[in-house]
């Protein structure tokens, strides 16, 4: 089943530049890294420095279930925060994107929760 994401969504993921990735071992140990990514409307590609040797490159090698956080601050005064929250399945594919041809981790979603885009928080 495709995840669908609002127009707002949509626009609020292309405009950041930073996400985190969670991934587990086969035996359930975390992971969280700081990423860069982009989102095609589909999937979102995560690259990254050296990509094969990081822990999350291994864990998805063993495990493929992830979760991507995106979110910032829109306001600390009133307090405003946004962001969505992906849990998806990820693959290891060769692709063109923001590092240029690479390995890149790509994720597809299976589940979105967002808070704070296209609304105020109340």
């Amino acid at each position: 089943m495709l995840v669908k994401f609002t127009a707002e969504e949509d626009a609020y993921i292309k405009s950041q530049p930073l996400a985190r990735i969670g991934t587990a071992s086969k035996k359930g140990d975390p992971d969280t890294a700081p990423v860069g990514f982009t989102f095609d409307g589909e999937y979102f590609y995560v690259g990254g420095r050296d990509l094969e040797h990081t822990n999350k490159f291994r864990n998805i090698r063993e495990n493929p279930k992830v979760s991507l956080v995106i979110d910032d601050m829109a306001s600390l005064n009133p307090w405003r925060p946004r962001g969505i929250k992906i849990r998806g399945t990820a693959d290891l594919v060769d692709h063109t994107g923001y590092l240029g041809p690479a390995r890149y981790i790509r994720v597809k979603p299976v589940l979105k929760r967002s808070w704070g885009i296209g609304k105020p928080n109340r």
